[in-house]
């Protein structure tokens, strides 16, 4: 927790700092969070994502652990896993334990009629998650499930999606040391902006030219960049440096 805050309020407030979301800490993780950052003593609340990993019903203490604590904490969005079957009294629950002005964040499990569960968390005013990979190969969706589920957030009126997973490279490339092929930030850019336009998603997502896809990103107009944003509206990495590091090279910085 220490070497996490440390790199977290660092990036905050280097030179790229705009590119930084909020901080993200496991419920479970809470007391830990919070003793260290007394320690340090911040000169705003520090901006956070809840993921919650004790369960739906952990979530209404949770929430009042972080909002007791407002001088050095603020909520601004709360993860969670959906169950299999994701029901409306689930959602329901999750609408009542959530603050209003805090961004809900479910992710349905990819499986036989996960989109229909994707619909349905969007139908009831949070976002889907996608999960875009992990320790297995299992955990990598493939182009067409990605495509399929950009088409289904995309023809909500108003949606938003994250993604999260092995997402820390710009460019879809395949790993040297595991062999999983991972999808590229880009790629889901580029994709979410054709979904949009009604271009070819599955190429966009299958592609591996960094250069070409930074022209097409930086050809976006300010209403299909805004647009994109709205669609595509964070995602999670493991490392801060390695996707600056790739925006820097493809000049999108």
């Amino acid at each position: 927790m220490p070497e996490a805050l440390r790199a977290h309020f660092a990036s905050r407030s280097g030179e790229h700092s705009g590119v930084l979301g909020v901080f993200l800490c496991q419920a479970s993780r809470l007391p830990e969070l919070i003793t260290e950052l007394i320690k340090i003593k911040p000169k705003e609340p520090l901006p956070l994502s809840l993921i919650i990993d004790t369960g739906l019903g952990g979530v209404p203490k949770a929430i009042s652990i972080v909002e007791s604590r407002s001088e050095i904490l603020a909520l601004r969005m709360v993860e969670m896993p959906a169950p299999s079957d994701v029901d409306e009294v689930w959602l329901e629950r999750v609408s009542e334990f959530v603050p209003e002005d805090v961004i809900r964040v479910v992710e349905p499990r990819r499986g036989v009629g996960w989109l229909d569960g994707v619909r349905k968390v969007i139908e009831h005013g949070s976002w889907p998650k996608i999960r875009c990979g992990g320790q297995a190969g299992e955990n990598f969706p493939s182009v067409d499930e990605v495509a399929d589920f950009l088409s289904v957030v995309s023809g909500e009126t108003g949606a938003s999606f994250k993604a999260t997973n092995s997402l820390h490279r710009a460019v879809r490339h395949t790993d040297e040391t595991s062999g999983f092929t991972h999808h590229g930030f880009l790629n889901l850019i580029v994709a979410s902006a054709r979904c949009l336009s009604g271009g070819d998603v599955r190429a966009a997502l299958e592609s591996t030219d960094g250069a070409a896809l930074a022209a097409e990103a930086k050809g976006l107009s300010d209403p299909a960049a805004k647009a994109v944003r709205g669609l595509f509206a964070s995602y999670a990495a493991a490392s801060f440096d390695e996707p600056v590091a790739d925006l820097g090279e493809l000049g999108l910085l």
